[in-house]
């Protein structure tokens, strides 16, 4: 016998269905039989014996008997035979027709692919190179794309782009990873550290943290680190930078920065115990616990956006630290989580939670005390939300709980938030705002970085 007999042979389709075989001679004549009506099927019998059957069997009673009980029976039986016909017809044909199997639908990236391909695009274009005459080559960004004035790397906008090309990877030769390195080295002060374009030649713990995270995470030497911890924590104390301490801004990005680059360092649990201690009651959300801008009195207003970074920092510190977290330092990072998700906004993309903000950390000069430094920070608060939100410990918090519906929506909200403010892989902060700064390289970094996150949380390969 052939394969094909044998039932082993490849299975070919045309598309089209072959046609079943018709009816037997013997099911055409029962059908139409049905169709005459089971009365009168059985009728038509009744009255035939009657005709044919002789008087001498039994007397006129008799005829009657068999004629009617041999009609009720073939009216019985046409009624059942038509039912059956019906049956079959309405389940079809007894084999199944081999129907050609319907071509799988090309797999499509999603949105994400394209947005980071873009980002990686712009900001490619946009490196900045400069033969500096006593630092050498620098390659890196200013600290806003699209500046007026001829653009420079400064240590905050290489920084960021550099967690961009550790996030992203880089797919081409345009951008190296070392050469971006090389220049934050080389952006260094003379004293040790880093700061910002406005802070001046005053290193700063705040901006020297973010430097050192971005080092750190691009594999820098461990030695090298070491030494400029130990300068940005010597500098970092309520008597030498009393205004730093303060705030609850300075004080998480240190945690955050430090924790990539020094996680044995012996500041980072004194900062996380103060910044759990700073926490403050609500009195608008059931007196959970929360953050202001301020980690000393006066506190100022619950802060979304602060609460957000506090429990970004103190959730991964309790992961990272060796020192175990405390009931207290615990107790605060939950009930900032449980603050995050008591908004009672019904539009949680656009909740007021969600809103930038602006804040001044002022400092007295050094070199004159009657004045100060002011440093402008602006925030990117749905960012913030969203990755305090992916946090480990605000899932489980959600969880115990019985949050989980909350979580989610302000979670999906936070997200749509963040994709809402960038066009082709770049962020904008406000139209309000003069255009010298429309396109900061922090707040691209922390769009991109939170879709990221978002999109590795969120993915289930089951489904």
């Amino acid at each position: 016998m052939s394969q094909q007999q044998l039932g082993r042979g490849p299975l070919r389709s045309t598309g089209t269905a072959p046609e079943p075989a018709g009816p037997s001679e013997t099911a055409r004549f029962v059908g139409w039989l049905g169709s005459l009506g089971c009365a009168a099927a059985g009728y038509a019998v009744f009255q035939f014996l009657f005709g044919v059957l002789p008087g001498a069997l039994g007397g006129e009673a008799a005829k009657y008997l068999v004629s009617g009980v041999s009609g009720i029976g073939t009216g019985v039986a046409a009624w059942l035979a038509a039912a059956l016909l019906r049956a079959r017809a309405a389940a079809g044909p007894s084999r199944p027709a081999l129907t050609a199997p319907a071509a799988a639908e090309p797999s499509t990236p999603g949105p994400l692919p394209q947005l980071f391909a873009a980002a990686y695009g712009a900001l490619a274009d946009k490196v900045c190179v400069v033969d500096d005459p006593a630092r050498g080559r620098l390659t890196g960004w200013s600290h806003s794309l699209g500046e007026s004035s001829p653009p420079r790397p400064t240590s905050v906008g290489t920084a960021y782009g550099l967690h961009i090309m550790l996030d992203l990877g880089v797919p081409d030769g345009r951008l190296r990873t070392g050469d971006l390195v090389d220049t934050l080295w080389r952006l260094r002060l003379p004293d040790g550290g880093w700061s910002a374009r406005s802070q001046g030649a005053e290193a700063r713990p705040e901006v020297t943290a973010l430097v050192l995270g971005a080092l750190a995470r691009a594999g820098a030497s461990g030695d090298r680190l070491t030494e400029e911890v130990g300068r940005c924590t010597a500098g970092f104390t309520r008597e030498l930078d009393r205004a730093g301490r303060e705030s609850t801004h300075v004080v998480t990005t240190v945690l955050r920065g430090l924790l990539r680059a020094a996680p044995g360092s012996t500041v980072l649990p004194v900062l996380r115990e103060a910044l759990a201690d700073s926490a403050i009651s609500d009195p608008r959300r059931e007196h959970l616990r929360c953050w202001s801008y301020r980690l000393d009195p006066p506190y100022g207003m619950p802060s979304a956006l602060h609460t957000a970074q506090a429990v970004v920092a103190l959730d991964r510190a309790a992961r990272v630290l060796d020192e175990p977290e405390g009931a207290g330092a615990r107790s605060a990072r939950e009930d900032g989580v449980r603050w995050l998700l008591a908004c009672t906004s019904a539009a949680h993309s656009r909740c007021p939670d969600l809103r930038n903000l602006r804040e001044e950390v002022r400092r007295p000069r050094t070199d004159d005390p009657e004045r100060h430094e002011v440093l402008n920070v602006r925030h990117f608060t749905a960012s913030w939300v969203l990755r305090a939100l992916m946090t480990p410990g605000a899932r489980e918090v959600a969880a115990q709980d019985g949050l989980e519906e909350a979580w989610r929506e302000r979670l999906d909200g936070a997200a749509a938030a963040v994709r809402a403010g960038q066009t082709d892989g770049i962020w904008s902060w406000g139209r309000t705002d003069s255009s010298e700064l429309r396109h900061p390289m922090w707040m691209t970094y922390q769009g991109l970085s939170a879709l990221r996150a978002h999109a590795v949380w969120m993915y289930r390969p089951e489904e």
